[in-house]
């Protein structure tokens, strides 16, 4: 798949030192995650991102020319035993996820709002927890937006089905009295 650059990021990229990181946001319902591989917080598209430093690990993204769901695992270490129970009482599978990968200038003057673009972006599937005596690894899957390919479609040209998607639509009211009904085709006079 091709991307396109901002030219910021090229002009990042062509410089003797590099400073990468990666972020991600995590839409869980009580409370989305943002976070990055840095230190202190920093804001990316209208949202604050807390450092995690080395805690945070993100797997290979991998991308190929045939269309492809592949995805990924986001891990982050050194959880409080205290926070676990939030991690499983959490409703978090089909919630979006994103990564970003981006660029600052230094990480002595951090930028304010630095230069990503977005590598990856699904829904999180599985959640794993490895417990320790007082801190633990959180590890979560998330599947591409791809899967949806895959996933069967079930719709049915049924009233039933039709006032789920549209309620008060009386397009298919009468398609199961068509069903055993005769017609004569032709015939004239």
């Amino acid at each position: 798949m091709s991307r396109t650059i901002a030219s910021s990021i090229i002009t990042k990229l062509s410089q003797d030192t590099v400073y990468p990181f990666y972020a991600i946001d995590l839409n869980f319902d009580s409370t989305p995650v943002y976070a990055w591989t840095g230190l202190g917080e920093i804001s990316l598209h209208g949202n604050t991102y807390s450092g995690t430093g080395q805690l945070l690990q993100i797997s290979e993204v991998q991308e190929t020319q045939d269309i492809a769901a592949r995805g990924m695992t986001i891990a982050l270490t050194g959880v409080p035993s205290g926070l676990l129970s939030l991690a499983l009482t959490e409703p978090y599978q089909g919630r979006t996820a994103k990564v970003y990968l981006g660029f600052m200038t230094s990480w002595e003057n951090p930028d304010s709002s630095p230069d990503t673009m977005e590598i990856f972006s699904g829904y999180m599937d599985q959640l794993s927890i490895d417990e320790g005596a007082e801190t633990s690894t959180v590890k979560l899957t998330v599947e591409s937006r791809l899967i949806d390919l895959e996933r069967p479609r079930t719709r049915r040209y049924t009233r039933e089905n039709q006032q789920i998607r549209h309620s008060g639509d009386r397009a298919f009211d009468f398609v199961e009295s068509l069903q055993s009904q005769r017609l004569q085709w032709g015939g004239g006079g």
